[in-house]
């Protein structure tokens, strides 16, 4: 069987780049349903996009490759689309947006975009074998039990990275990119919970408030878990995408909070209260206790100079601490590195030196924050290879 282009993987970039091809398109992903990581994501309402969404919120060694594709599908594009599928959606926090309703609206909506445009999807689907011959590729896959030979033109890979190998993901992109001479870049685990080898939060666990996590490259103001592992929640999950094992990080427990002139007042009004009452006030009364076995907070309101409370404070806002590690591809929301960036051309996703050969989405070396910018980078790099292959006809 013979096709203009065949797509290796179904989720949120390759559903995108086959929804914008034109001619004899094929999806194939291994999968039993396609747009797995789109079902589960949001707490099943799908963090679709970002209203902030710009090259600023993306890591890669070349900061300046996203840009492109970034720029000539917006966010707005595809909220514009989303629209146009009458599916409801809301703004949470920090320009997040979710559907009103179910994950499943996107699956669905991609689905009848790529319908729309004539591809085919194969899920269940394995490839066996794939080289490069005069004309464009040659693969064989096995799905139903059936072994199909299959030619085609052009070849993306969308198969995302290795976050999440319980939902199928594997390194299928980058071995295929190392078959081609296409070099990589390191990956690691990003937006994924600290770990501490000593459970020293098991107490904790649950506990949640407003933080400041930083490190000597940057930080983020988000609410931090504690969790019977470790660290999790939306600042750790940010941080940990700049993170190097052996690092100490920097909690802020108080940021914005003028917690010296609330004490200072408290004292001179309430004298009698014990210090740890006045602060359960002010943070979780479980973190209080905990925090009360590491600093100094003993005795009443009454007995505390400005110099002790002076020392609290900065205790309470620069709290040091060295994970042991992640948790690794297991929780990962999304692959750090991948596809070398230097190696492809930033606006049409195309290898420099394998012509029809196409990387998008998780695959290649762009990461975003937590909060609907990876999947900005799914549509945006998928549109950036599926119109350019359609403008070859």
């Amino acid at each position: 069987m013979t096709y203009d282009t065949i797509i290796l993987g179904a989720g949120a970039a390759g559903l995108m780049c086959a929804a914008h091809c034109v001619g004899r398109v094929l999806v194939i992903d291994h999968a039993k349903a396609p747009g797995e990581k789109i079902r589960i994501s949001g707490g099943g309402r799908c963090n679709f996009t970002n209203m902030y969404a710009g090259s600023g919120n993306f890591l890669s060694q070349n900061p300046h490759f996203c840009k492109s594709a970034l720029a000539r599908y917006t966010q707005w594009d595809f909220i514009e689309m989303v629209g146009r599928h009458d599916i409801a959606w809301h703004e949470k926090t920090l320009g997040q947006l979710f559907c009103d309703g179910s994950s499943k609206q996107i699956i669905q909506m991609l689905l009848d975009e790529i319908e729309r445009a004539g591809a085919e999807l194969w899920v269940r689907t394995e490839m066996k074998d794939l080289r490069k011959t005069d004309t464009g590729f040659a693969l064989t896959v096995e799905r139903e039990g059936q072994r199909h030979a299959l030619t085609c033109t052009n070849l993306v890979l969308a198969t995302g990275g290795k976050s999440i190998p319980k939902m199928g993901a594997t390194g299928l992109a980058y071995d295929i990119a190392h078959q081609f001479g296409l070099r990589m870049t390191e990956t690691r685990a990003a937006l994924v919970p600290f770990t501490f080898s000593d459970g020293r939060f098991k107490d904790l666990s649950g506990v949640s408030l407003p933080t400041r996590l930083s490190n000597d490259r940057t930080s983020f103001d988000e609410a931090l878990l504690f969790t019977h592992r470790g660290l999790s929640g939306p600042a750790a999950l940010q941080l940990s995408s700049y993170w190097r094992e052996g690092e100490a990080i920097r909690v802020n427990l108080i940021q914005d909070m003028p917690l010296f002139d609330l004490l200072r007042d408290q004292r001179q009004n309430s004298g009698r209260k014990a210090l740890t009452t006045e602060l359960s006030r002010q943070l979780p009364a479980r973190l209080v206790d905990f925090l009360s076995q590491h600093i100094p907070m003993q005795g009443n309101l009454a007995d505390q100079s400005d110099t002790a409370l002076s020392d609290l404070v900065e205790a309470l806002s620069n709290w040091h601490l060295t994970p042991s590690g992640t948790e690794g591809y297991r929780t990962a929301e999304v692959t750090l590195g991948g596809i070398d960036t230097d190696d492809l051309s930033s606006k049409t996703m195309e290898a420099r030196d394998v012509p029809g050969l196409y990387a998008i989405g998780e695959a290649v070396d762009v990461t975003g924050w937590l909060g609907g910018y990876n999947f900005q980078w799914a549509w945006s790099s998928g549109h950036a290879a599926g119109t350019a292959i359609a403008s070859r006809g």
